[in-house]
């Protein structure tokens, strides 16, 4: 299993990498354009949920289809690795990381905020439950998961972010690269207990 996990980390840098890269794009037009920060939060409202939805369904199906075990662990799997992981990957490494760089930043924890989150996480579980469907298309996770995070930062911090680019760039890798890995791939593997076959890399479609 470790290196499985090893694997799934260093085939995971890539895509990564470009979406923080996309990110500091982004926040680019956002600080040249005055773009307001209720603009991000709406955007953050808009895409950590969906990332949510996505990691249930992921983080369900590949537990499901490894192990079909009680349907109440999988729904605990599903929930704490999607709640719990996206909240780490969205907001909490984005509040450490603008924190550690000084910016004023506000503490979210978006699904204890706004409820209707978790009913996403379980829409997520019944559909990888019922449907182990793990063909998301990586690339477009991974910008969903760094955007949710980039938009954490413009709507709830405050900062000279020009010069802190290098950094917030560093921040978005870790927050979706760890923290999503983990979710859809580590997490879910470590209550089966066969070894999984990894996908040929030409059909390499999992979500991160």
């Amino acid at each position: 299993m470790g290196k499985r996990i090893a694997k799934e980390l260093k085939e995971h840098i890539p895509f990564t990498a470009l979406g923080a890269l996309t990110g500091i794009i982004v926040m680019v037009i956002i600080v040249f354009g005055n773009v307001p920060s209720n603009v991000s939060q709406t955007a953050f409202y808009t895409l950590h949920p969906i990332h949510v939805l996505l990691s249930a369904l992921v983080t369900t199906a590949m537990y499901v289809r490894y192990r079909k075990g009680k349907i109440w662990v999988a729904i605990l799997i599903g929930w704490t690795g999607s709640i719990g992981i996206a909240t780490i990957s969205d907001a909490i490494i984005p509040y450490l990381g603008g924190s550690l760089l000084h910016a004023q930043m506000e503490f979210h924890v978006p699904f204890l905020e706004e409820w209707w989150i978790n009913f996403l996480a379980l829409g997520g579980i019944a559909i990888g439950y019922w449907r182990q469907t793990t063909k998301i298309p990586h690339f477009g996770h991974v910008l969903l998961s760094t955007w949710a995070s980039l938009f954490y930062i413009m709507a709830f911090g405050k900062a000279d972010w020009i010069p802190l680019l290098p950094f917030i760039f560093l921040f978005l890798f870790l927050a979706v690269w760890l923290p999503c890995c983990t979710s859809d791939i580590i997490y879910p593997l470590l209550f089966v207990r066969k070894e999984p076959e990894p996908p040929s890399p030409e059909r390499r479609e999992t979500g991160s």
